[in-house]
């Protein structure tokens, strides 16, 4: 049972109406008593009467001692840990306030403060960095109110620190780089990778808002008196996944320094229509400026009049080499298990190198660490499954995925006796278990394991698999650095089954490794610099082929093309500097080393002669681990944003990069068969410097870009007419390495809300190469520059969805591209006796051009949020309009005369279906 013990002591020294303090002097013996009771008490004893909320007070038990103390000593005590003050009356009223004070008179000093508070506001009002956003214009009497700390007596303090974290308000995960505004003083600051902040208030009244892309945001009155602590949340949006991540980087595209660069979610690819009904983030880039391939089902990109070896590919860090199943109809990735895709085309961050065009950064899903989810889809020939599992509550969560494809039924369908024995079938599995050992410390585990076999013919069975796995541990060193240290490995091979009907019988195999470790840094030093550097390591591994026989009888002889090894390392730094609220830059530089390593056997040739076999003058051997060929040097990375007003800006880049390794393929797509060879003595690596310079503009609900590039290249590698590129011991006899240059203008075009939504993408640019020797065999089409295999001027999309309801919508694709070069024969001629074929020079001619139109029809199920699963079902037509569109032209000589045939990958139209559920 509570009790309180009160005995009045003495009753003397009558307090004045000065400054003198008050009351009689009691003492107090409290057992388990709350505050509420103790007022009473003091009211039942003396004159005093209290005026409060009784929602201000704690139910919390106390327990003191106080003899012979006045009143307002024993109340300063109770009260000394809560945000409660209390001012005593002349008319011994005790009147309790809620974090403020009240004042009799006005402090010392008052009236000089206030003039330089009002100062400092003035000074401040236009140092809103505009990485933080526009604000958007609230009325501050919608938010909610919270109360830090209360006044204390003395001299009144004006700043005061705030400080805590943005957290997920569905998930409870840190929200890394929110922007944490003061709206009255328009300064602010950015979350770090935990999710923290530190900011300075003025005391009193402070209206903070925190925005973050994909969420709601959140806006409080903070009324604080000291330093204290306090925690966001924010809501995902309540609208489209797609319509927000637009909308997200509407706003990136104006403020930011990069040129060039664009990010897609995942569910970006949801409403639109592709071929078979498949998910693929991937296509989804190649309906925007400046991403192509070289045709239907192509394999590979080119980005910026690039070549398909030229795109470094990274999932969670680790390098896909192909991320492609069934020659480019699919992506490699289970579609659930992608977060989104990040495409540095432009602007490449000085963390990047290896490649000359562009970075395709993949970012897989954490695991949910609150609750099983999953998704799983059925289509015609595929199907996908993704679930997260919670380990630790609120701490790890592991993701796991695989998809496989039945598509064998297809090809026994068609009514074609030499396709019964045919097959083609790809799996992929992927996993990553993710771990929030506290608020400074993360880690996370990425697998990844793919296989395609097909076999178009019955002799032959081609597979090949990709393999990586990725390690990162992030670390929070202060409030304004962190760290990570990200290990990774990647394996890329393929094997050729070949069962003829004599004794022929061979296997053929390829196979790559990399293994790389990279440590990187981020440094806030202030408002006005953001550093980001570090240092990385990578070790190359390279199998360049190999056959053997497969029996015993088989007449092939065994070949093995010596194995390559190379380290290529990079130092690298970069500083996002803000000079005014208009003009910001992001200067960096990444310093590429690379060497050739031992065992090693490289030819010498004679230098006033091609290379071949008979201008070998001499062979240098190099022992296991020598480092016998370096290359390398520093990669610059500047870029400059102007803004002209809130929603124009005007940007600009260079980039110069290095590229260590190449494809060897005759083929004009990436085919599952090419091989990478690693620069040596005798080939050089790649190089390429891009400039780039474009407007940007917000319009109300739409986003407009218009962007202009050029690029240089050197030691760009080619081939030979007729090259021997498959186990070649001496390629660099095949190999012709000259010039490049790219140029073109992209526009884009986006509506970002509405019923209708989508964008508009158009692109026109020129791919050119010169290959000119003093050597005429080295030398194409008279040492002049000539279009590439995917030189395309005209490339347009058109990609709308039209919302009918919250569960039916209409989506539609249109395409169309100028038609890639090709070699065309231009006469004939006999010599000797024998007929022979003349050919016009290199990618004279084009293919026709390309055009197809693609419409579907979603439908969502109901919305109910107390539900197990939430389906979605996609009825799509792929080429509506049976356009037979060429993928190649080749030529046959049939009675006497050579004609030109075409080859098409779809010509009719290709319905599908697809059903999905999420849960």
């Amino acid at each position: 049972m509570k009790k309180i013990g009160l005995t009045i002591v003495a009753l003397f020294l009558f307090s004045s109406l000065t400054g003198q303090k008050k009351g009689k002097p009691l003492s107090l013996n409290i057992e388990d008593g709350t505050v509420m009771e103790i007022l009473k008490a003091i009211e039942a004893r003396t004159d005093y009467r209290f005026y409060y909320a009784e929602s201000w007070l704690s139910d919390t038990s106390l327990s003191k001692n106080y003899e012979n103390m006045l009143v307002e000593d024993i109340l300063a005590d109770v009260f000394e840990n809560t945000e409660l003050n209390f001012y005593i009356s002349a008319d011994n009223r005790i009147i309790l306030t809620r974090n403020n004070r009240i004042y009799s008179d006005l402090p010392d000093g008052f009236l000089d403060e206030q003039e330089e508070k009002e100062v400092a506001k003035t000074t401040n009002s236009s140092s809103v960095p505009a990485l933080y956003g526009r604000v958007k214009q609230q009325s501050i009497t919608t938010a909610e109110t919270v109360r830090i700390g209360k006044e204390r007596s003395g001299k009144r303090q004006e700043r005061f620190v705030l400080s805590g974290r943005v957290l997920n308000a569905e998930t409870g995960k840190p929200v890394p780089d929110a922007a944490v505004i003061v709206k009255d003083l328009r300064t602010g600051v950015v979350t770090t990778a935990g999710g923290t902040y530190e900011i300075e208030l003025s005391s009193g009244l402070n209206v903070v808002e925190v925005s973050a892309l994909g969420t709601a945001g959140a806006l409080k009155n903070v009324i604080i008196y000291s330093d204290g602590n306090l925690d966001f949340e924010v809501a995902e949006s309540v609208e489209q996944l797609d319509e927000v991540i637009v909308q997200g980087d509407a706003i990136r595209t104006i403020e930011d320094t990069s040129t060039g660069n664009t990010k897609i979610g995942a569910e970006a690819s949801k409403n639109i229509p592709l071929v078979l009904g498949e998910r693929d983030v991937l296509k989804v880039a190649t309906t925007l400026p400046g991403v192509t391939t070289a045709g239907e089902g192509a394999a590979g990109f080119n980005v910026r009049g690039g070549k398909t070896d030229q795109n470094l590919i990274l999932l969670d860090n680790a390098v896909l080499y192909n991320p492609s199943h069934f020659f480019g109809f699919f992506q490699a990735i289970n579609p659930f298990s992608i977060k989104d895709l990040n495409i540095y085309k432009g602007s490449i961050p000085a963390e990047y190198g290896g490649r000359l065009s562009s970075v395709f950064e993949i970012s897989s899903k954490d695991a949910s660490t609150e609750k099983v989810k999953g998704e799983v889809s059925i289509g015609p020939v595929t199907g996908n499954a993704v679930i997260e599992l919670p380990i630790l509550k609120d701490k790890a969560g592991l993701l796991l995925g695989a998809r496989g494809a039945y598509s064998d039924w297809v090809l026994k369908a068609l009514n074609d006796e030499q396709l019964q024995d045919s097959q083609a079938s790809f799996y992929d599995f992927i996993a990553k278990y993710n771990h929030r050992i506290n608020e400074d410390n993360q880690v996370s585990l990425t697998g990844y394991s793919s296989g395609d076999v097909f076999s178009i013919t019955s002799d032959s069975l081609f597979n090949y698999n990709n393999r990586l796995l990725s390690l990162k541990y992030n670390r929070k060193l202060s409030e304004k650095s962190s760290g990570s240290i990200i290990v990774n490995n990647s394996q890329y091979k393929f094997n050729i089954d070949f069962d003829g009907s004599v004794n022929s019988n061979f296997e053929q195999g390829f196979q790559i490794d990399e293994t790389e470790i990279k440590t990187q840094f981020k440094y806030l030093l202030n408002d006005a610099h953001n550093f980001d550097y570090g240092i990385s390591g990578k070790l190359y591994s390279v199998l360049p082929g190999e056959i053997r026989p497969r029996g015993a009888n088989d007449i092939i002889q065994s070949l093995s093309i010596p194995k390559e090894k190379a380290l290529e390392a990079a130092l690298f730094i970069s500083d996002n500097m803000k000079i005014s609220d208009r003009l910001q830059l992001d200067l960096g530089v990444r310093y590429s080393f690379y060497s050739a390593i031992g065992p090693s056997e490289q030819r010498i040739y004679r230098e006033d002669l091609p290379k071949s076999e008979s201008t070998v003058v001499a062979t240098e051997v190099y022992e296991g681990n020598d480092f016998f060929q370096t290359y390398g040097g520093p990669e610059l990375r500047a870029s400059a944003r102007y803004l002209l007003n809130d929603s124009l800006s005007v940007k600009a880049s260079f980039n110069n990069t290095y590229q260590f390794i190449h494809t060897l393929t005759n083929n004009t797509t990436v085919s599952p068969v090419d091989t990478w060879k690693l620069s040596d003595s005798n080939i050089k690596p790649q190089q390429a410097s891009q400039f780039s310079l474009g407007i940007y503009q917000n319009l109300s609900d739409y986003e407009l870009s218009l962007e202009g590039f050029y690029k240089k290249q050197d030691n760009i590698t080619d081939f030979k007419t007729g090259a021997q590129l498959q186990l070649n011991a001496n390629i660099e006899t095949e190999i012709l390495q000259g010039e490049g240059k790219a140029y073109g203008v992209e526009l884009l075009i986006r509506k970002n809300k509405g019923k209708l939504n989508g964008w508009l993408g158009y692109t026109y640019s020129r791919s050119l190469f010169k290959l000119d020797s003093e050597f005429q065999e080295e030398r194409v089409n008279s040492g002049e520059f000539f279009p590439s295999n995917f030189d395309k001027p005209h490339d347009f999309s058109l990609v709308l969805n039209y919302k009918l309801t919250r569960r039916f919508s209409f989506s539609g694709n249109f395409i169309y591209q100028t038609g890639r070069p090709v070699t065309f024969p231009v006469g004939n001629y006999e010599f000797d006796g024998n007929e022979f074929v003349l050919y016009s020079d290199r990618n004279q001619f084009r293919i026709p051009d390309y055009y197809r139109l693609d419409l579907s029809l979603n439908i969502e199920g109901n919305h109910k949020v107390k539900k197990f699963a939430h389906s979605f079902w996609s009825i799509s037509v792929y080429n509506v309009l049976g356009r037979n569109n060429p993928y190649s032209v080749f030529f046959v000589s049939q009675e006497g005369e050579v004609k030109a045939l075409q080859s098409s990958i779809f010509a009719i139209p290709i319905p599908s279906i697809t059903f999905n559920f999420k849960f």
